[in-house]
């Protein structure tokens, strides 16, 4: 009998886990990546900035950016692809979540679509690893690294279509 209270003490606390966390997620999606998508769609610079923290780690094949340069190129970016009339679609899906109260760490895929003034759209594809942590009651971006190929191999929709991209 105290076996079988135990695990029906250790399931409800594995479910309560598991609900505080899907709860956090839902927060971290309400905060950060429906801002962060809506701010690609719209080309709006500093909506997408302002979904990181003031200290970041960024990391691409390019190199290691700590001083936030990255900020002023989304900013200068967003405000040319305004000007020549380009549209940019995101769309994404999550791989992974590991999220505590604080920390959340999210792997996953993504593709941008990128359509010129003429009408054609060209695709990227990628995959990123994302620290955000709450800051100040607010989730954060603080760590942010994203990779166009996998061991070598450029990543593609075939890898991009696993998944069912998420809308927020």
């Amino acid at each position: 009998m105290r076996i079988l209270i135990l695990l029906f003490i250790l399931g409800i606390t594995s479910m309560s886990a598991q609900t505080d966390t899907e709860t956090i997620q839902k927060e971290i999606d309400k905060m950060v990546w429906k801002p962060f998508q809506m701010a690609f769609e719209t080309l709006d610079g500093d909506a997408l900035n302002a979904t990181y923290a003031d200290h970041v780690l960024r990391v691409t094949p390019q190199g290691i950016d700590t001083e936030n340069a990255f900020k002023k190129g989304n900013a200068e970016r967003f405000a040319s692809n305004r000007k020549n009339g380009d549209k940019i679609s995101l769309d994404f899906w999550f791989d992974s979540r590991k999220t505590n109260k604080t920390t959340s760490y999210e792997v996953g895929f993504y593709r941008i679509g990128f359509t010129s003034k003429g009408g054609e759209t060209q695709y990227s594809y990628g995959q990123f690893h994302i620290v955000l942590e709450k800051i100040n009651g607010q989730w954060k971006i603080t760590q942010d690294w994203d990779t166009a190929t996998i061991a070598g191999t450029p990543i593609t929709a075939k890898e991009f279509y696993k998944k069912e991209a998420l809308r927020f």
